[in-house]
């Protein structure tokens, strides 16, 4: 046999080779588990806004400007902190938004998440239309009814579901745009921080237990970043422009305390399913604590914004933003940049501290 005619059949041979064993550049690794769901506000909303009649919409450059697809409706410059657990899970995309998403697409998981909205059903009201947690629940209810029409029957489906990672993280803005918000809401006059923290994980736990009613057995609760450190607050309440606000964050913290226990609840009450917390709170303090390991230069600014602190509107329609990104936590008034959800969501996956998630992270919880 002639000498190109021999190394061709080898390489062929070879590719068919690294094919089977899946070694060939080609082949993925099938996911850590077959489909992600998220619920969530602005910090993980990915289009869900885009058509409703909402302040609370990012679909318009600047946002977006270092995400491959631009302006999805994403509140960053780039990934959002679930996008980056959808790519260390395996997912070969990102998980795609209720809003957009039809037939066997749903499979591999929905984002439910919604600019704007809170546990209570009028939180985020000023900003105009949002889905709140419970709509939230009622849109994945309607994506089970198609799974079970998709696998054939209700216990194909729940054994399908049964092993799908459920992200939930909201709360920041029953505080952000309810309680600490008293020219709109009255929450603050009456109750007392502990009254309505108590209030909001009591409508909490009743659409964990839907979720659960609905298949859901690996559930990841996102804690609540220090919001009295957003730009945003620092901008209206600090004196000196860098201080953050202790009467939120303390709110913060009893609200993370009450979610926390919820977890070893619900573990003790569910046996077949198993919910996890995740410690965002503590992850921001660390970088707060020392920025510069992280390669944050700025942690008191929005990248993009306006007044104060780039902290009193979020970005504009066109606004150019600032060039050294990756050196800011803070993307606007509010959201975390691309690098800030990127530690959030690599420490939630993988636990870098015995704090960092609890009992157990992501990364196990899929093992489960």
């Amino acid at each position: 046999m002639e000498p190109e005619k021999l190394l061709r059949k080898w390489v062929v041979s070879l590719m068919a080779v690294l094919l089977v064993l899946g070694l060939w550049g080609g082949v993925r690794a099938a996911p850590q588990v077959p489909c992600y769901f998220i619920f969530g506000d602005s910090l993980v909303d990915n289009g869900n806004n885009n058509q409703l009649a909402s302040l609370a919409r990012a679909n318009y450059f600047p946002y977006g400007i270092d995400f491959p697809g631009g302006a999805t409706g994403r509140f960053s410059n780039g990934k959002t902190t679930v996008d980056v657990v959808a790519q260390l899970l395996g997912f070969d995309r990102y998980i795609p938004p209720y809003s957009t998403t039809r037939g066997r697409d749903i499979l591999t998981g929905v984002n439910y998440a919604s600019a704007a909205a809170g546990i209570r059903e009028e939180t985020g009201q000023q900003l105009g239309a949002r889905i709140s947690f419970s709509g939230q629940v009622q849109n994945y209810r309607r994506t089970v009814s198609q799974v079970v029409q998709i696998l054939g029957n209700q216990t194909q489906a729940a054994n399908y579901l049964r092993k799908c990672i459920y992200s939930i993280g909201l709360g920041s803005n029953d505080y952000l745009n309810n309680y600490f918000m008293p020219a709109f809401y009255s929450s603050s006059r009456q109750y007392t921080p502990e009254q309505f923290t108590d209030i909001l994980i009591q409508q909490y736990s009743q659409q964990i237990r839907s979720l659960y009613n609905y298949g859901a057995r690996k559930m990841a609760l996102f804690g609540l970043g220090p919001i009295g450190c957003s730009p945003n607050e620092i901008a209206q309440n600090s004196r000196d422009g860098r201080t953050c606000v202790e009467r939120i964050n303390s709110a913060n913290r009893l609200f993370n305390d009450r979610l926390k226990s919820l977890v070893d609840q619900f573990n003790r009450q569910l046996t077949d399913a198993k919910l996890i917390y995740i410690n965002t709170y503590g992850m921001f303090q660390d970088i707060l604590s020392s920025p510069s390991s992280f390669g944050f230069r700025v942690t008191n600014a929005g990248c993009c914004g306006v007044g104060r602190n780039n902290g009193q509107i979020t970005c504009l329609p066109g606004q150019r933003p600032c060039p050294n990104r990756r050196e800011y936590l803070f993307w606007d008034a509010f959201h975390p940049t691309e690098s800030g959800n990127s530690i959030v969501g690599r420490r939630a996956y993988s636990a870098q501290s015995s704090s960092d998630a609890y009992p157990i992270d992501i990364r196990r919880l899929a093992q489960s």
